[in-house]
């Protein structure tokens, strides 16, 4: 492949997006505000959507006009994110969770935490141990970080368990840790939930190119925005007329992976086994005649959304690629030129039919 030209994405505007997105609590199943801000900037930019009974947005790009035999190419990134949800309030007026989606329970020790009620009130907490002090505590070190052995401390002046239900605060409600966001002037990233939040500011960094430039792809695209994914059915259903799906999702890094901070990360295979040979193929092609960074890597631990299609029945080709984030599922860290790339790497499969 001869080499091309890479779109010019607004930087700018992508990492003011982002930094929308990370500060938007949105837990698995607890995405209407995150959802309704994504849909609001499509349409500002002249997107039609539409909202699946789930709670999916679909934005659709129209096609110039393609052959019969085209089909519809889809996008997809998920909104959803890691967090928890109300087990139990304990009789000393602490609150026992249950984790949503799956991290390291000693990931979020120490994390500041968001409780949200049901009637629309939010309170302010603290993840810790039952045995919170080495002071105390002669095991406090040694106790194993799982479920049982953690609990969230309100800031509210509680004693009791009906102290806390007078909160509003019922089993059921929603908790978000801290995102704890920091967009260093190095073009350096770090937050919680870069996963998958990096790669929506991605997509909608294309749309943003797309209006600015007035360029149309010859296919359909229609962009899913999921919102269950983290617990693995975000784009379990897709529109009957997508025939090709790219899932743009964070690229783990570490161990025997080669992608870093910096790069695309084209992923060959994960999980759910091989995704498209040729789609694949292209994408490094692609990322190779634009000369952007990029790694073709395998996770053995890990799933997206283009898995969730196929094994939802979807008779589709399948593709991922994300940017590359360091402690994927902990304290996140990414560069802005990764989620750059991975939108000019969109943009590029995008029109590369047109």
């Amino acid at each position: 492949m001869t080499q091309i030209q890479r779109p010019e994405l607004n930087r700018d505007y992508i990492l003011k997006v982002l930094e929308r997105l990370l500060g938007t609590p949105s837990p698995s199943g607890y995405c209407k505000e995150a959802i309704r801000y994504v849909r609001e900037e499509a349409e500002r930019l002249g997107f039609q959507s539409e909202m699946t009974p789930k709670g999916n947005a679909i934005i659709t790009i129209e096609g110039s006009g393609g052959t019969a035999g085209d089909g519809t190419l889809g996008l997809t990134a998920h909104v959803d994110t890691l967090g928890a949800m109300v087990r139990a309030i304990k009789p000393g007026g602490t609150i026992r969770f249950t984790s949503v989606g799956g991290y390291m329970m000693h990931s979020v020790e120490g994390e500041y935490c968001l409780i949200h009620t049901r009637d629309g009130r939010t309170y302010e907490g603290t993840v810790l141990p039952i045995k919170p002090s080495v002071h105390v505590y002669s095991d406090a070190r040694d106790m194993k970080r799982e479920e049982g052995n953690m609990e969230i401390r309100i800031d509210e002046i509680v004693k009791t368990k009906e102290d806390v239900e007078k909160l509003g605060i019922a089993v059921g409600d929603y908790i978000s840790w801290d995102p704890r966001t920091r967009i260093l002037p190095n073009g350096l990233v770090k937050s919680r939930h870069l996963d998958d939040k990096a790669s929506v500011a991605a997509l909608l960094g294309v749309l943003d190119w797309l209006k600015r430039t007035g360029v149309q792809p010859r296919r359909t695209v229609k962009v899913i925005i999921s919102t269950y994914e983290e617990v693995g059915h975000g784009s379990s259903y897709i529109p009957s007329d997508i025939t090709e799906m790219l899932a743009i999702d964070m690229g783990a890094l570490g161990d025997d992976l080669s992608a870093t901070e910096y790069d695309v990360s084209i992923c060959a295979k994960d999980s759910s086994g091989p995704y498209d040979y040729d789609m694949t193929t292209t994408l490094i092609e692609l990322a190779k005649a634009s000369e952007l960074p990029y790694a073709v890597d395998i996770f053995p631990h890990y799933g997206s959304d283009a898995s969730a299609a196929l094994h939802g029945g979807s008779n589709i080709r399948a593709a991922l690629i994300g940017p590359g984030v360091h402690a994927s599922h902990s304290m996140e860290r990414t560069h802005a030129d990764a989620i750059v790339n991975t939108g000019a790497l969109i943009a590029l499969y995008m029109m590369q039919k047109s």
